[in-house]
């Protein structure tokens, strides 16, 4: 059993980090990156040929005008491609020794608790994130859940460590590799609190909760033109363009911009939709909101309330996008507000939108659910139940973990 059985000796705390990939596979993936980005290249040096070239009448011009953008488009996925396997190509480790002494000490700990260590790797990211890696299984008659193992680790490491969200919950009977991550510092509690156009049956808003990358969590509201099936499948079709889009790796405001090349790309079909984006770190606790044609945002300290907005048109409406990324950071017990433009509606037949934050700034409620329902109630006690418009209210609370 060792320390850290990588294809290099191994090294102590100092040493440079090293690409997690073997150089073989390295040059590789960068190869193919070079080869997105020619091809992007390709795109580009034919749509500037065809824009030197006259047009004869405005039918022409509109059908020249739409392959461009689609040209662009794909080379902007290209572009990004080339980027996502360059960052995976250059993603680089270190690995931080573990003497024979402390391996011994917990390959005995875990088989105190039937647990059997083959091999074990404590790597360190570039960012500073902590990384375990254990090829282990269980003992005859046991099976231990992955969660107690990693609690066990971190007492004897004192390091707070977490399985991975896709790792099984017990440890199986055969050897198999299980990976720990270093704990975030902060934990995201979330609510939601909805209501359905008194005149339809389902709700044109749609949202989502994500977590494609350890410790980063994305909240993501749209509210689909209009109200009822068709813009249901409208901003339904927003939210899984931009799961998929973030889960293979993409940058969210790439992410952003093929989403609305994909609206563009679909004509009268394809109905407008808004796209409200929160994205935050929780091992930093720093937060970016992305708003395309969406109602405003809010971030409440204790009684203090900021109002994130942007002036800017909806998804499918032009090609080039005002689009804009705020950053804010985050402490213990900030919560973030996000809303459908339906709440603004209630609250027009009322106090008004101006007043919103000072309503915000008065709730006590801890429990992010409890201040999404109080929220909802709120604005419609001001529209005097009349629900003229979908409405949906999303609460993000953010503590640090104990």
């Amino acid at each position: 059993m060792e320390g850290c059985a990588m294809r290099k000796q191994l090294v102590s705390g100092d040493a440079p980090f090293d690409s997690i990939l073997p150089e073989y596979g390295r040059k590789k993936l960068l190869m193919y990156a070079d080869s997105f980005r020619d091809l992007a290249n390709t795109f580009s040096d034919i749509q500037k040929e065809e824009e030197m070239q006259p047009v004869s009448d405005r039918q022409e011009y509109i059908w020249k005008k739409r392959l461009v953008e689609n040209r662009d488009l794909m080379a902007d996925h290209l572009n990004e491609m080339a980027q996502i396997m360059t960052r995976v190509a250059e993603e680089a480790y270190q690995c931080i020794h573990m003497s024979g002494r402390k391996v011994k000490q917990l390959a005995h700990a875990l088989k105190e608790e039937n647990v059997l260590l083959k091999e074990i790797y404590l790597l360190e990211k570039e960012n500073g994130h902590r990384e375990m890696n254990l090829i282990m299984r269980a003992g005859k008659g046991t099976s231990p859940a992955v969660d107690e193992v990693g609690n066990l680790l971190s007492v004897l490491l004192n390091l707070r460590l977490i399985p991975l969200k896709s790792s099984p919950v017990f440890v199986g009977k055969e050897w198999g590799s299980y990976q720990y991550i270093e704990e975030p510092r902060f934990h995201i509690l979330t609510g939601v609190a909805k209501a359905v156009k008194e005149t339809e049956s389902v709700s044109g808003d749609n949202y989502s909760f994500m977590e494609a990358r350890e410790g980063i969590l994305t909240a993501v509201l749209s509210d689909g033109m209009g109200s009822g099936e068709k813009a249901c499948k409208d901003s339904e079709l927003v939210i899984d363009f931009i799961e998929k889009f973030l889960e293979a790796g993409f940058r969210k405001e790439t992410a952003v911009q093929m989403i609305n090349g994909a609206l563009i790309a679909g004509g009268e079909s394809q109905n407008m939709s808004t796209l409200d984006l929160y994205q935050a770190d929780l091992y930093t606790g720093v937060c970016e909101f992305i708003k395309i044609g969406s109602a405003p945002s809010y971030i409440k300290r204790e009684n203090l309330v900021e109002q994130i907005s942007a002036r800017n048109l909806p998804l499918g409406v032009f090609y080039e996008m005002d689009m804009e990324t705020v950053r804010r950071r985050l402490v213990d017990g900030d919560y973030v507000i996000m809303m459908s433009d339906g709440i603004l509606d209630a609250l027009s037949q009322g106090m008004g939108e101006e007043m919103f934050p000072e309503m915000l700034g008065k709730i006590t409620l801890k429990n992010p659910a409890e201040m999404a329902n109080h929220i909802l109630n709120f604005c419609l006690h001001q529209s005097k139940g009349r629900i003229r418009d979908d409405m949906t209210v999303m609460v993000m609370g953010i503590w640090e973990s104990l």
